[in-house]
């Protein structure tokens, strides 16, 4: 089944809202940095890990133990989102133990679950 591609029958441009939401859109910069952001969404284990940490802060080997994979991976993938400023640490001893970096990370996460959800 063919779809329709909508086209404007009129070629003319309104100056005026184009005027606005040029004013209005972040740089480009701005722009890719967001995307970037929205790609480390894009695994389900980063997923998983958020999770995990939406109920408490834990070590990789309880993040390990908990998803049933390797310490290597989770580490690997705490990186990714440490990276991404998603996720934080700090030392208690010789542990590393990883929280949600903020409450956004959380808004982000409810959000695209109750969009899906609809």
């Amino acid at each position: 089944m063919e779809q329709a591609v909508e086209r404007c029958q009129e070629q003319h441009v309104h100056e005026e809202v184009i005027n606005i939401v040029t004013a209005d859109m972040p740089e480009d910069e701005i722009l890719y940095d967001l995307a970037e952001l929205y790609k480390v969404f894009g695994d389900t284990t980063r997923i998983k890990i958020l999770y995990v940490l939406f109920e408490s802060d834990m070590c990789v080997c309880d993040i390990a133990q908990l998803l049933n994979m390797g310490q290597s991976a989770i580490s690997h993938q705490l990186r990714v989102l440490k990276q991404a400023q998603l996720v934080r640490f700090r030392r208690e001893g010789k542990q590393v133990i990883y929280s949600l970096a903020d409450d956004h990370v959380r808004t982000i996460i409810n959000n695209g679950m109750e969009h899906i959800m609809e």
